[in-house]
């Protein structure tokens, strides 16, 4: 029998994190919770999880980014998947190139004031973020993908699927 796979849901919203779990308890995933960054890493660094979900906004507007940043770059967590759960639209790319995608929509808008834009490409699942860091920077940040808020149980367990 396989070992049932760990999800690491971090979330400062209870009342997420209950659905969230509930949805993925029901489907045999273990889950560990963590309400912001430091006890996501440091929890990422005990239980070792097969992927993360993480929220955006928690105690400050990058909070999330910040955290899937870390993961994707640090070498313990590198293997890891991270699936980004916003209530932000996500731009569908048809550019293969997520990022080229992004870069090009912030150039043809002037930059409209857009502090953070989600793309993704559902042919090839290539995914992003482009947003302004606090220092005015553009940053792009891959990540495997986005789960929309309000939670549908059906799109969540497809998502983790794809990525796991």
């Amino acid at each position: 029998m396989e070992k049932s796979k760990k999800v690491l849901i971090v979330d400062d919203d209870i009342d997420v994190i209950n659905i969230v779990q509930t949805i993925l308890e029901n489907e045999g995933f273990q889950v560990i919770i963590a309400g912001g960054k430091d006890e996501a890493i440091e929890k990422a660094k005990v239980e070792n999880p097969d992927l993360a979900i993480c929220d955006v906004m928690m105690s400050t507007h990058f909070e999330g980014f910040e955290l899937a940043k870390e993961f994707m770059t640090k070498d313990e967590f590198k293997n890891m998947p991270v699936l980004i759960q916003t209530s932000i639209n996500v731009f569908s790319s048809p550019d293969e190139d997520a990022m080229r995608f992004a870069r090009n929509y912030r150039s043809e808008m002037n930059d409209h004031d857009l502090d953070v834009l989600l793309v993704e490409n559902l042919k090839t699942g290539k995914a992003g973020i482009d947003y302004k860091n606090e220092q005015g920077e553009i940053v792009w940040l891959p990540v495997d993908g986005f789960i929309s808020k309000p939670v549908n149980a059906k799109k969540l367990i497809e998502a983790i699927n794809r990525v796991l």
